[in-house]
């Protein structure tokens, strides 16, 4: 009897499973269901990652940092800096009186007579700050932040065993925030350089360095973003090139100079910055990729000033281009690349044929959406050397060759002068703006970065030079020699946007600044 009663249930309970079925094929199946809404609503799931047979599993343990900071931390070094007090005088800066303009005469005299002999002097308080460096050679050679050792009179580093070495600052680079210093010592041990191309966002990267002056601190975190530009080396030289690998490991003061590891203890960057509205980290980081470093480095080191090559094109990068400015270029708003706004006639991008309206693509092979990551890709080689562009011009592809040229339209190997001790961003006047101001011409200064004027002067962005002591200046050469034949002397010029009355600054040319 029990047997007969669950056989009966069994065949029920099929029997209703199939009508069951039966009715949802015929009369259910193709109709919405109950909670959508209409047409254009999109289906939803949890973003639960489930993972697939062979796979690690979400539960699986985070990477291991320990041998990747056991393996980098002995080449990271602490940077001490001194910038001693500094006495000034309102000789250095000062406006002549209109009386001396009309009479004329020796300034020593109107300064009498104007009661202003001598000026009002007084001391700059020394300064004293630190920094990280990363260690790329067993004899000494340490590369970091221009920042970091910016108008240093003294420079110390500290190594990971607490050994203590004076340095000595080998080269600088403002345009891209980096430096070498050397200090005398043999069998260090130092980083490896790894290949920034191949970073990739999301993957871990540690940072190390001497945050807060504390002693040597690892930090870890993810790439989250790359060929990043923040304007902040702009501030100094229209010539800087930003191309920033971003993390969110924590930096903070101090961690400048220091090292961006990747899991294998491979140096990938050098820290260089933080955004933050406080000054202290606030979630993102920013480091130089170490192969534009490794171009920086090398170069220093072979000519003792970075060979910047130049494209040779003014351009619009997508990100800020106004509607007004696609229009008058003729680009579509959806452009992925760098349009042309203007093409100088000595650059190397009008030999190869680049016209104003075509959008760069990529340099050797290498794709630029932005100007950033088309800055660091040019960035990379010296004058002389040949690179491919591929551009846009009407919706049509092409891929053209050229050969790279320096600021001066030439493919020479640029050498230190006199110059680049002045530590400033140079360029002859334009014409029309000269002539608007009623001169000849003159040298104006467009930014001050580190050096005599910015160590010995409080000169500023905007101003023209007219006269190097005796000598007229209309352009950079004339400039130039005027410093070679006298190295103590006054620069004499004027601030067009502050009224044009003139303004004396008295340098003296060292290379020890």
């Amino acid at each position: 009897m029990k047997f007969r009663q669950i056989a009966a249930t069994i065949l029920l309970s099929s029997a209703t499973a199939f009508a069951s079925i039966f009715v949802y094929n015929k009369y259910l199946q193709d109709k919405p269901g109950m909670f959508q809404n209409g047409s254009d609503d999109i289906p939803v799931n949890y973003a639960k990652y489930t993972s697939m047979p062979g796979t690690a599993g979400a539960n699986a343990a985070p990477t291991d940092f320990q041998q990747a900071a056991k393996v980098a931390s002995p080449g990271v070094v602490h940077i001490k800096t001194k910038i001693n007090p500094r006495k000034v005088s309102n000789n250095l800066e000062r406006r002549k009186s209109p009386l001396q303009d009309l009479f004329g005469g020796e300034d020593d005299f109107w300064d009498e007579f104007l009661g202003n002999r001598g000026g009002r002097q007084y001391y700059i308080p020394g300064q004293m700050a630190s920094g990280s460096g990363v260690l790329i050679s067993d004899d000494g050679y340490i590369v970091t932040n221009n920042h970091v050792v910016d108008g240093a009179d003294e420079v110390s580093v500290t190594l990971a065993n607490n050994k203590t070495f004076p340095a000595k600052i080998v080269g600088i680079d403002p345009n891209t925030d980096l430096a070498v210093i050397k200090i005398e010592a043999t069998n260090l041990p130092y980083l490896l350089y790894g290949n920034s191309d191949e970073v990739n966002v999301g993957q871990w990267v540690l940072a190390i360095g001497y945050p807060l002056n504390l002693d040597a601190t690892v930090t870890a975190g993810i790439v989250s973003a790359k060929a990043r530009s923040i304007g902040i080396n702009r501030q100094n030289s229209r010539r800087a090139i930003e191309s920033f690998i971003q993390t969110d490991a924590a930096v903070n003061q101090g961690n400048s100079g220091g090292a961006l590891i990747n899991t294998a203890g491979e140096l990938i960057g050098i820290n260089a910055a933080i955004a933050s509205p406080t000054g202290a980290y606030a979630g993102y980081s920013y480091a130089i990729p170490v192969n534009l470093v490794k171009k920086v480095v090398n170069d220093l080191l072979k000519y003792g000033n970075v060979q910047r090559a130049y494209l040779g094109i003014n351009y619009s990068d997508p990100s800020v281009m106004t509607e007004r400015e696609r229009q008058e270029l003729g680009v579509s708003p959806d452009f992925n690349g760098v349009a042309v706004a203007a093409v100088p006639e000595i650059g190397a991008a009008y030999k190869a044929g680049i016209k104003r309206g075509d959008i760069i693509t990529g340099i050797n092979g290498v794709p630029t959406p932005t100007a950033a990551e088309m800055m660091e890709q040019v960035a990379r080689y010296k004058p002389g050397d040949k690179i491919t562009i591929s551009y846009l011009r009407d919706n049509k592809a092409y891929t053209v060759s050229t050969t790279l040229k320096n600021a001066a339209g030439t493919t020479d190997i640029v050498k230190a002068d006199v110059l680049d001790y002045l530590g400033a961003d140079l360029e002859p006047i334009r014409s029309e703006a000269a002539r608007e101001v009623g001169i000849d011409g003159g040298v104006q200064v467009i930014g001050i970065t580190t050096g005599i004027l910015k160590k010995q002067t409080t000169m500023k962005p905007g101003f023209v030079i007219l006269k190097a002591g005796d000598t007229k200046v209309t352009s950079l050469e004339s400039l130039k020699k005027a410093l070679e034949k006298n190295p103590s002397t006054q620069l004499v010029g004027f601030y067009p946007r502050m009224g044009g009355g003139l303004v004396y600054y008295n340098i003296k040319m060292t290379e020890d600044f």
